[in-house]
């Protein structure tokens, strides 16, 4: 399968290269996969998808049933209009507050995926992420290729180390939605999370957002991310992306108008 990104190390003391590493590492897979999904198994490491018809889910490389043994999820209920906004965020760019202001506009739940650095370096904006009513989920301590973490206790101490953290920050228990760095995963990765009381949550929309240096258009964004939308969407986005933060709330917008509507991804795991 195409792979958009190199496997580099996240390195969490050092905010500026974090930065840089993190964008390196966000490699969200939207390209050309087999059409026929597969089961979940060793060979199966990079979450990826295949784009059948214009208006429907894609085809994920492992199916919505299989991964649902595991409590992971990658799309919702095909047959209702609502979409559930997801954020990355491995560092802060200076464009969440835009992206927090524009989901308040429309009143619009989403779920951050943050890793440590993101709770040492912008800790106002996590507590103002709960605040209004977000989710903030666990993308890891370190943000590594988890997919080669067979250990348990290795992989319970990624989890934990952001769960302490914003527990310490927020006085609250972070909630058990999890998503694997750069979408790479194993089948034991999935039973680890699930042992641990995590949903695995991967995705079935996103776009290539994360180069900082080399953003979208504003034409180039909307190009992907309004004709691939469907029914049950989970949208990966990248809160240091500044093209999602100037386009957000005319995106929600579209969407809004085409008859959809903002779920809360605790809504989807609890349907």
């Amino acid at each position: 399968m195409h792979k958009l990104v190199n496997s580099l190390r996240f390195r969490h003391k050092l905010p500026i290269i974090v930065g840089i590493v993190f964008v390196m590492l966000c490699g969200v897979i939207s390209g050309v996969v087999s059409t026929n999904p597969i089961a979940v198994t060793a060979s199966v490491t990079d979450w990826g998808l295949s784009f059948q018809t214009q208006g429907a889910a894609p085809i994920g490389n492992a199916t919505v049933d299989d991964l649902a043994k595991y409590d992971a999820y990658y799309v919702g209920d095909s047959s209702q209009p609502v979409i559930y906004l997801t954020f990355d965020a491995g560092y802060e760019s200076g464009d969440t507050p835009a992206i927090l202001d524009a989901l308040k506009k429309h009143n619009a739940p989403a779920c951050f995926f943050i890793v440590s650095n993101y709770i040492e370096t912008a800790p106002d904006l996590v507590k103002r992420m709960v605040d209004e009513g977000h989710i903030v989920g666990n993308h890891t301590s370190t943000h590594p290729d988890m997919s080669k973490i067979s250990d348990k206790a290795a992989f319970e101490k990624e989890l934990k180390g952001v769960e302490e953290q914003f527990k310490a920050l927020t006085g609250q228990e972070l909630p058990k939605f999890y998503r694997p760095p750069q979408g790479k995963f194993s089948e034991e990765n999935l039973k680890q999370a699930q042992e641990l009381g995590y949903k695995t949550i991967f995705w079935s929309l996103a776009y290539v957002d994360w180069y900082a240096d080399n953003q979208p258009t504003h034409d180039e964004a909307f190009n992907k991310l309004i004709p691939r939308i469907h029914n049950g969407a989970i949208v990966l986005l990248h809160s240091t992306s500044k093209t999602n933060a100037e386009i957000l709330d005319e995106l929600l917008t579209k969407y809004e108008q085409m008859g959809y509507r903002f779920g809360s991804i605790d809504e989807l795991v609890n349907a």
